[in-house]
């Protein structure tokens, strides 16, 4: 018999396990399978949070609906009937001072077509003249290796980059956009400017696509999204699931890997998945020959702030999910959720809910980062004063602080990813390096890694 330990019981972990067991049972494969978790509740950084009529995640707040592995697994926990999608509605950027509307023929602040890009509220009319000149110059250095700031500046102007594109990009992808890559955030955008000549009629041409994916493109559960870790652990009746267990050493032995904890016995393994952030998994195995590209991979930090209210979400601007905000704003926050407006599931009585976020990445965060979870929602609070003009007291209030927790995909961090894979084949073979510490932070594309690694393994047993 051969056994497969899975270190880390967050969505990949889980995810990963889910498939080894299904697979083997297909293949009537003899495997033996183990998931150890340091903490006494798996998810990771997925956690629904419940309080009075409210409910609130503490980490992601949904899943990406249109990536290839989610339905599926949907599909195979039979969770069909427990699933909600989005509301749909107007997202804004706070710009000096005001809730400004995102042009609705745009994706990521990124105009569809000339009257898209004219129509914004956003931009000055010097600003929206500089962005027509994508239409006139032609892509001669960038590639996708390429900082996406520096390209879509080149070709859109700085303004039109900073004020529109810019604060949405860097919500979704938690970076400054000159420090990341289009690989790893628009890879098509190099394709379209290319063989279109113009990144807006590329834009224009795949039309159809990016609007099919924005519509109910989010989706969630009606209890939050512990409903699919939970469904994953009760599913998991042929795998032993150790909490509580903190993993303290990997060293490999022979043809297996000998695996120590702080509280039980050591295992001996044939397979070993690293579902843990990379710094974690660093110390565990405990190479030199590793560190060099583990020391390239980093991590930010987040403060996430919920506030519930005794007031009716239709106080906000109709048909309204949220806002962005600019650099140099006189907010702390760089984004808000309006939680009850997008999410009807998760205020019962369709009262006020909102979700407020503070990065690493904005200079206020230096300023708020060591505050008291007391003083952290008087900020918030004198955030939504500013923003949405109202001056009420929460009934219900949760504090997330990730620190240092946050995968950050720098420049270099996919050709670090590749360095580290190869050298951990050589060094350790049959085991696995896996999550958001590598391959994509959204639910989604941790649902698809984790897929993937079960194939490969089943895949040396056939």
């Amino acid at each position: 018999m051969k056994t497969a330990v899975v270190i880390g019981g967050g969505i990949t972990g889980l995810t990963t396990m889910h498939y080894l067991q299904k697979y083997a049972q297909k293949e009537k494969l003899d495997l033996r399978l183990i998931l150890v978790e340091q903490s006494e509740q798996l998810g990771g950084k997925i956690n629904t949070h419940k309080a009075d009529e409210f409910i609130m995640e503490t980490g992601a707040d949904s899943i990406v609906a249109r990536n290839e592995a989610v339905l599926p697994l949907i599909e195979d926990l039979q969770l069909e009937n427990e699933v909600v999608y989005n509301e749909t509605g107007i997202s804004y950027i706070y710009s000096d001072n005001k809730l400004k509307p995102i042009p609705a023929d745009s994706v990521f602040g990124i105009p569809f077509s000339i009257k898209s890009l004219f129509s914004s509220t956003l931009i000055s009319p010097k600003g929206k003249i500089t962005a027509l000149r994508d239409f006139i110059t032609k892509n001669q250095q960038y590639t996708k290796d390429s900082s996406v700031g520096e390209f879509l500046e080149s070709f859109l102007g700085k303004e039109l980059v900073e004020k529109q594109i810019s604060p949405v990009l860097s919500g979704v992808y938690s970076g400054n956009l000159n420090k990341l890559t289009l690989s790893s955030t628009l890879p098509y955008l190099v394709d379209y400017k290319n063989e279109y000549g113009s990144i807006i009629r590329g834009m224009s041409k795949n039309k159809e696509k990016f609007q099919s994916a924005n519509n109910k493109k989010f989706l969630s559960f009606k209890n939050g999204l512990s409903c699919i870790i939970d469904t994953l652990e009760n599913q998991l009746t042929s795998a032993t699931i150790l909490k509580g267990v903190k993993t303290l050493e990997i060293s490999k032995e022979n043809d297996c890997y000998g695996i120590s904890f702080e509280n039980h016995s050591s295992i001996s393994a044939d397979y070993v998945v690293l579902s843990t952030p990379h710094d974690v998994t660093q110390k565990l195995l405990n190479n030199e020959k590793l560190d060099t590209e583990f020391n390239k991979l980093k991590n930010s930090s987040l403060i996430s702030i919920y506030l519930g209210f005794q007031l009716p979400d239709k106080e906000l601007p109709a048909n309204g999910t949220g806002f962005i905000v600019t650099e140099n704003s006189d907010l702390h926050c760089d984004a808000c959720t309006w939680t009850s407006k997008k999410w009807a599931h998760t205020s019962e009585k369709q009262n006020l809910l909102v979700r407020l976020f503070y990065k690493a990445s904005n200079p206020s965060y230096e300023k708020i980062k060591d505050l008291s979870e007391e003083d952290l929602v008087k900020v918030a609070l004198q955030d939504i004063e500013k923003s949405l003009k109202l001056n009420v007291t929460p009934t219900s209030v949760k504090v997330t602080n990730w620190r240092d927790l946050m995968p950050n995909y720098h420049l270099e961090h996919n050709k670090a990813v590749t360095a580290l894979n190869e050298e951990l084949n050589k060094l350790y073979p049959n085991t696995f390096l896996t999550g958001a510490s590598y391959f994509g932070v959204g639910i989604g594309a941790c649902i698809k890694n984790g897929k993937e690694t079960a194939e490969k393994i089943i895949d040396t047993l056939k």
